[in-house]
């Protein structure tokens, strides 16, 4: 008899699901037949993932929710009770790179902090609503997606900055303080992602790499959001059950390849 799918009878959620990484995650994981819930703060966007994925006839909800605000975090995981009684994965996905860079000086406290609300509370957020219904889950796992950004710095990003360390800190924080409850916690660190082809209709681009963008990876080219859901497979999957705490870097190898200006 043939083996059901893994994620056949899984329920994800996977928040900042409407577009970019997070829309690659998607369809990764329902095209493995697992049931997607998806949740964004951008209602257009999420309706136009929406209709994208259910023309490939893929089983998919959208819940919209702004991660940053508890009582919609409450909300959000309340549905998703009501509805199916359980969780298996939480995928923390979602985030914000405003503002565009700008020197300290220019930075206002509003700004930084809106940044860590969406890309550090938010994940905390949602693992601490989504427990009850994980430890009813089968084998329940807890992805962050972090970034390359957590270990090197372009200039002029204090928030986003530290907003993914704080995420990768925040990863084995949880992997042990779950680990009573069953629960594995790991982290993927994204490089450069191509998410242009990845957004909403009105949004799509074209990407255009130079010669220069795909020879500083180590692998040739640019990254794409199948790069990272191929591997968040894998670490959500029983296949994975003894990899807990840790994070993958995902970066064509950019993070180890040394450069010398001569």
């Amino acid at each position: 008899m043939a083996k059901s799918p893994y994620y056949s009878s899984k329920v994800i959620l996977i928040t900042g699901g409407a577009q970019g990484i997070g829309r690659g995650l998607a369809q990764a994981f329902a095209l493995e037949h697992g049931h997607v819930v998806i949740t964004d703060l951008d209602w257009d966007a999420g309706a136009d993932a929406m209709a994208w994925l259910k023309k490939q006839h893929l089983a998919v909800e959208f819940m919209p929710c702004d991660v940053s605000k508890e009582q919609q975090v409450q909300q959000l995981m309340n549905k998703i009770r009501q509805q199916h009684g359980h969780l298996d994965v939480l995928i923390n996905n979602a985030g914000i790179a405003a503002p565009p860079r700008k020197p300290l000086a220019q930075v206002t406290v509003e700004e930084f902090d809106q940044v860590l609300s969406v890309n550090l509370r938010g994940p905390f957020l949602c693992a601490k609503y989504a427990l009850p219904l994980l430890e009813k889950g089968t084998n329940p796992t807890i992805l962050n997606i972090t970034s390359t950004r957590a270990f090197m710095s372009e200039p002029d990003t204090f928030g986003y900055t530290a907003a993914k360390g704080g995420l990768e800190s925040l990863t084995h924080s949880l992997a042990i303080s779950l680990a009573p409850q069953r629960v594995r916690v790991n982290a993927i660190a994204p490089g450069w992602i191509e998410t242009g082809p990845w957004q909403q209709e009105g949004k799509k681009t074209v990407p255009h790499h130079s010669k220069e963008d795909k020879e500083q990876h180590p692998v040739g080219r640019v990254g794409t959001p199948e790069d990272i859901a191929e591997a968040a497979l894998f670490l959500c999957s029983d296949k994975a059950g003894f990899i807990t705490g840790q994070s993958l870097v995902i970066d064509g190898g950019m993070t180890v390849k040394m450069i010398y200006h001569e």
